[in-house]
């Protein structure tokens, strides 16, 4: 970042100042506008593909078949009554024999009686069948992706642990299905300076005393120990919230269910932390004995009782 084409803007209220080729990406509490990119398209189509929302994928899918049958329709146009039973100088006709041919249903009422016809309708069968396997394999990549439906609570907590103050992050999977072997890892992202004098943003890890869960089915607390070791050892708590630190966890872990790996990440400003204070027991006993856990309680805290 120290090469100019990212700019970081500290302040949440500040005016963005975007050009047409510039993204913003959000980390923490900061706002980051990424200049110089390239905004084809194209060139990461399958990425665009897999992280466009549902409505707009459907839509673009959607407004591509149609574009492309309209073309096949004028292309259609140009023969000398190429389809039978078509209408003279009937797009529409020919436009629905061309959704006929894109997609193979071919009812009959229609069909190519000249050469003109047939070579078009050909080029457009292979062209349809292409169309159709790049929807069928876009569609099935974005269903079968495994995706985590972890809740990470929204405000981590500053307490004593086992006697050593404690910065602490709680989650919860949402999920009735167990992720086995799953594996937890918090880094810190902050400004630092080099002997040199340069700036730039550096990650460092932070140490969690459970780091691993056997079989992660309902809550999960990551403890870090602020000692001597930790990277945010002295740090005052109002120089703490008032710092430009953000905090990342990520999980990943075996889906019992899909059989497949999930990955899951949160980030956190420090600004978010709570100091002198602990989070709400999620589980309680019912009249009967019976165990329950209030998934509406995971961003609960409350001042320590300690």
């Amino acid at each position: 970042m120290a090469d100019g084409k990212i700019r970081q803007h500290l302040s949440p209220q500040a005016p963005l100042r975007k050009s047409p080729r510039s993204r913003v990406r959000a980390l923490g509490n900061r706002r980051i506008v990424a200049d110089g990119l390239d905004q084809n398209v194209w060139k990461d189509f399958y990425y665009n593909a897999m992280t466009a929302s549902w409505p707009r994928f459907f839509g673009v899918l959607a407004a591509a078949f149609v574009l492309l049958n309209a073309l096949f329709a004028l292309v259609y146009a140009l023969g000398d009554a190429p389809i039978a039973n078509a209408r003279p100088g009937s797009l529409s006709d020919l436009f629905f024999f061309s959704v006929e041919t894109t997609s193979t249903v071919g009812y009959g009422d229609m069909h190519p009686q000249t050469m003109y016809g047939h070579v078009v309708a050909t080029a457009e069968n292979f062209t349809g069948l292409m169309l159709l396997a790049v929807m069928t394999g876009l569609v099935f990549s974005r269903f079968s992706r495994p995706r985590a439906h972890v809740i990470f609570a929204r405000n981590p907590v500053i307490d004593l642990h086992d006697g050593v103050r404690t910065l602490t992050f709680r989650l919860a999977n949402a999920r009735n299905s167990f992720i086995s072997e799953a594996t937890a890892k918090l880094w810190m992202i902050g400004p630092a300076e080099t002997a040199e004098g340069r700036r730039f943003v550096g990650f460092q890890p932070m140490r969690l005393l459970r780091n691993e869960n056997p079989t992660f089915a309902l809550s999960w607390t990551l403890f870090h120990p602020i000692d001597k070791d930790s990277p945010i050892y002295g740090l005052s708590e109002d120089e703490l919230l008032a710092s430009q630190i953000n905090f990342i966890v990520s999980i990943r872990g075996l889906d019992e269910t899909s059989a497949q790996m999930l990955f899951a990440r949160e980030t956190f400003a420090a600004a978010d932390v709570r100091p002198g204070h602990e989070f709400v027991d999620l589980f309680s006993l019912d009249e009967a004995g019976i165990r329950h856990v209030d998934y509406s309680r995971v961003h609960d805290t409350r001042p320590s009782q300690h």
